[in-house]
């Protein structure tokens, strides 16, 4: 193994934090966010929610089960949320060169320098990670020896035209035809989907589905500002018009209450874990949720017809809306997560019964 070359994470508000280089060596920039998974970091870099932003693993050991194979089944990678690594660059306490699993074809390092991406380790990522929870999310670069960067604003950009399908798919051949609206969609979605007898037809994030037969709509979840995708939030107006169901996650539940008359706003903090604790409105159920968004919808904005689904026990937000009198659903966590918790999957079930119901009272 060669010695590692030094360089530098740079953020917006002066700090500069020292590390080594592994994966493909490149200065980037990104806004700078922290995960608190022990695990899943192949799903977390695949994650297209992590688009524009530099990831900081808060978990001290990253690398030591390698990386799976691209194995694909139903026509989609079956370890990983997407086709590439979105993420613009990986920060970690310790990286691991030495990696045992049984389900590892290759290490870290080496998919990290196939995709172009740069990693840094030897960071004081707790340190990091108070920062960031102090000043909020910081846009940040990790600069080598060679080259500086410009600082890089995602915000401002219109990442789902960058991670959305390019053109309409379809997969399986169920019962149910599910019109997958895709802004930035993990795949467990799908495999979740697949699982319970549904042909899904998947189409880009601006797509003009009102000329679609479908039995029910899927909004995916996605990177960046919800604010930024009004052509999606247009279509789905019309889509509220009708009776067929509609299920949200993450960007889905955003776009689905900015669609209703709602508003968001950006968080401090973010929440990007697999812990987050989550309580059903109208019970005292409580789930342990996976979550990666740094938006959040405000539901004082949502019209009557609109109500709160789920609450973040940990700050009072808003983790999702359903409509009182229609089909219409919407989680801000992710019950598709990989790689766990699976509390909430049954909210997949909960969408089948809610198709099945309206097709019976169509037919």
């Amino acid at each position: 193994m060669t010695e590692a070359k030094k360089i530098k994470l740079v953020l917006e508000n002066g700090s500069i934090f020292y590390g080594k280089s592994f994966g493909y060596l490149k200065s980037i920039s990104g806004e700078v966010v922290f995960n608190t998974a022990m695990t899943g970091y192949p799903e977390s870099l695949t994650d297209p929610s992590y688009k524009g932003q530099i990831l900081v693993s808060t978990y001290p050991l990253i690398g030591n089960y390698g990386v799976p194979s691209n194995q694909k089944e139903n026509g989609i990678p079956k370890f990983y949320e997407s086709e590439q690594i979105h993420v613009n660059g990986l920060i970690v306490s310790d990286y691991s060169f030495e990696y045992s699993h049984w389900n590892a074809t290759d290490s870290l390092d080496k998919w990290l320098k196939q995709e172009k991406v740069p990693g840094i380790y030897g960071i004081d990522t707790r340190s990091l990670t108070k920062l960031l929870r102090d000043k909020g999310p910081l846009l940040g670069k990790i600069i080598t020896e060679e080259q500086d960067v410009d600082y890089y604003n995602p915000d401002k950009d219109n990442l789902a035209a960058q991670v959305s399908t390019p053109e309409k798919i379809v997969y399986g051949k169920g019962k149910h035809k599910i019109l997958l609206v895709d802004t930035g969609a993990k795949y467990n979605i799908l495999r979740c989907l697949l699982r319970r007898d549904t042909t899904i037809i998947r189409v880009p994030w601006d797509y003009d589905f009102a000329k679609e037969e479908y039995d029910a709509i899927m909004l995916s979840n996605g990177p960046g500002n919800p604010a930024m995708y009004q052509t999606t939030i247009n279509n789905i107006r019309k889509a509220l018009k009708e009776e067929k169901p509609i299920f949200g996650i993450c960007l889905g539940n955003q776009l689905l209450g900015i669609a209703a008359g709602g508003s968001t706003q950006k968080l401090k903090y973010g929440h990007r874990a697999h812990n987050h604790p989550v309580k059903q409105v109208g019970n005292n159920t409580c789930y342990i949720t996976s979550q990666n968004h740094g938006f959040i919808l405000d539901t004082e904005s949502l019209g009557e017809d609109w109500e709160p689904l789920f609450i973040n026990m940990n700050d009072g937000t808003n983790e999702g809306i359903r409509h009182k009198k229609k089909p219409f659903f919407s989680t801000q966590f992710h019950p598709e997560a990989s790689s766990g918790p699976t509390d909430t999957e049954f909210l997949f079930d909960d969408f089948i019964k809610l198709i099945e119901t309206s097709k019976k009272a169509n037919s």
